[in-house]
């Protein structure tokens, strides 16, 4: 079995690894690092979760390790798709060069220009950045990348979901042609195929895993729901993922729940805390200092359930997560695998449910194309609506057709018979019907249009004529002709 040991790091490096209480490589470490510290371009496919940001720290601290930065010329340069992954990698750089003297510069939007413009004129041997932010930076005359020897790109695939991909461009030709590139990404899009072609040379392709798979070790399920009623949908299935996770129990020590619109994580939170569960909204509307916070607290334990969009959904280790609940069904599939790939991190096992409206079985196809196989369907939990019963009893209530009306209206009275009534009876409905019927017919003498019939019904006006009527014409014939 391959160590640390073998792969030929700095020994000081080495020193910081066996810090953090790890001896062994993941699979994508042992295969990266070695043509890494050759100075190879690297290309490297692995599921999320399996350590792919210590595959690209480990040898740039390593082959920096001699040498000088120089103000506003970063020596190397790594772009990560939100500020949280790269606020994640920054930690990492901080936990393995903690014995060497390597500065680093983060780089990314939420925090004032000034403090990172101090840290750039400084010089810095590692910038740590999102693409906008590193634009904005270059195009104020504030950055140069002439001098960046080791490029590294994390999450390709995000970048290429978030329209990225013309500012990574962009900033692959201000760097030297001569730099060395490692790439790095969970799947592998058509769009990112190109960039690899164009901009590496040569490069080490290291794929431990099949491109979007999903971790052997991460029990999946999915619930498929139908709401009772069209109104009441978001009520039931908010009902439905609270007895998700009470069928949990103890099992589920922590949770992060996706949704699919910043509107959707917020009402989510809303409602959980209402119910005495304890959570905190995450997403890209909210302050980069609240953002750092709330990670912060579940990171420590004293938030047990993270609802986020799907800037927490790439990158994101927090090796300590039991569960992950996908609210929405993502809008793309290889999203899903980033999605539960927050759990079963560091060989540890973890669940991923999923809860699926009819209008997002389209999607669930896709994503068990992707993944190519089937995830398995769940029971709903007790307490919780049953839908399809719903819609059953719904079905078999009688519906009121024109046909039927028209039929009553047109019957005769000998075709419909009144019921039977005692006398007594008949004249207590009687008294009851006279008013009834005044306060219906109208204004004044129109009021009661039956008149006595002898207790029959006139069809249309009858042999009848309301004195309403029969007073309007004679007014009429009153009236002189002005001609």
């Amino acid at each position: 079995m391959t160590k640390f040991s073998d792969l030929k790091l700095d020994p000081k490096v080495l020193k910081a690894v066996e810090d953090a209480g790890y001896e062994t490589p993941t699979p994508i470490q042992a295969g990266a690092i070695p043509p890494a510290l050759e100075g190879r371009d690297v290309l490297g496919i692995a599921q999320t979760g399996t350590g792919k940001t210590a595959s690209f720290t480990l040898p740039m601290i390593s082959l920096l390790k001699r040498g000088r930065a120089r103000a506003r010329m970063p020596r190397s340069l790594v772009l990560a798709p939100t500020r949280e992954l790269a606020a994640q990698v920054a930690e990492n750089f901080d936990i393995y060069a903690q014995h060497t003297k390597l500065t680093k510069a983060l780089l990314i939007g939420g925090v004032s220009f000034g403090e990172q413009d101090k840290l750039i004129d400084r010089g810095v041997d590692v910038l740590i950045a999102t693409p906008g932010r590193l634009l904005d930076h270059f195009e104020r005359g504030k950055l140069l990348l002439t001098g960046v020897q080791i490029m590294v790109v994390d999450e390709a695939d995000r970048m290429l979901d978030m329209g990225f991909i013309p500012d990574i461009e962009r900033i692959f030709q201000l760097t030297p042609f001569t730099r060395q590139t490692l790439f790095f990404s969970a799947t592998m899009a058509p769009e990112i195929e190109r960039i690899t072609n164009t901009f590496l040379s040569n490069p080490e392709k290291i794929e431990v895993a099949r491109a979007a798979t999903t971790g052997e070790n991460i029990k999946q399920g999915v619930l498929m729901f139908k709401p009772s009623r069209r109104d009441r949908a978001a009520t039931e299935k908010r009902k439905i993922l609270r007895g998700l996770i009470d069928a949990e129990g103890d099992a589920c020590t922590n949770a992060i729940i996706f949704c699919n619109r910043k509107v959707d994580v917020d009402v989510v939170a809303k409602s959980l805390k209402k119910y005495g569960y304890n959570a905190e909204p995450i997403h890209g509307d909210l302050d980069q200092s609240q953002r750092m916070k709330t990670l912060a607290g579940f990171r420590d334990g004293s938030i047990r359930f993270l609802i986020a969009s799907d800037v927490a959904a790439r990158g994101l280790d927090i090796p300590t997560v039991s569960h992950v609940f996908n609210y929405d069904v993502p809008s793309h599939a290889e999203d899903y695998v980033h999605r539960i790939g927050r759990t079963g991190r560091a060989g540890r096992s973890g669940v991923a449910y999923m809860i699926c409206a009819p209008i997002d079985e389209k999607n669930l196809a896709d994503i068990e194309r992707l993944v190519q196989s089937e995830i398995p369907r769940l029971d709903a939990p007790k307490g919780t609506p049953a839908p399809a019963a719903a819609e059953e009893t719904t079905e078999e209530k009688p519906k009121r057709s024109r046909s039927r009306s028209r039929r009553k209206k047109d019957e005769t009275p000998e075709e419909s018979p009144a019921p039977e009534v005692a006398p007594e009876a008949e004249a207590e409905q009687g008294e009851e019907r006279e008013p009834r019927r005044r306060s219906r017919g109208g204004r004044g003498r129109g009021g009661d249009r039956g008149g006595d019939r002898g207790g029959q019904t006139p069809q249309g006006l009858g042999d009848h004529l309301p004195d309403f009527i029969a007073r309007s014409f004679a007014d009429r014939s009153e009236t002189p002709d002005p001609s």
